[in-house]
């Protein structure tokens, strides 16, 4: 059980950082703009689904819990 506890706040902390940074601006310019996201824009609508940077994220996400459960 003290693992799982360590594992929430490992995760709160990480979703705090990551939050206070996306709410400063970081990653404005290029977060959900890489190379590999769709974009279809005709007439007034859209559709935008950002398929790279949800892979890239999934990585990090990835590495990050495996580099805590050692």
């Amino acid at each position: 059980m003290q693992e799982l506890g360590k594992l929430l706040i490992v995760v709160g902390i990480v979703a705090v950082l990551l939050g206070a940074a996306l709410w400063s601006g970081f990653g404005a310019g290029w977060l959900g703009r890489l190379p590999g996201d769709i974009r279809i824009e005709r007439g007034n609508s859209g559709f935008y689904f950002p398929i790279v940077t949800c892979i890239i994220i999934s990585i990090v996400l990835s590495v990050l819990m495996s580099f805590f459960r050692r």
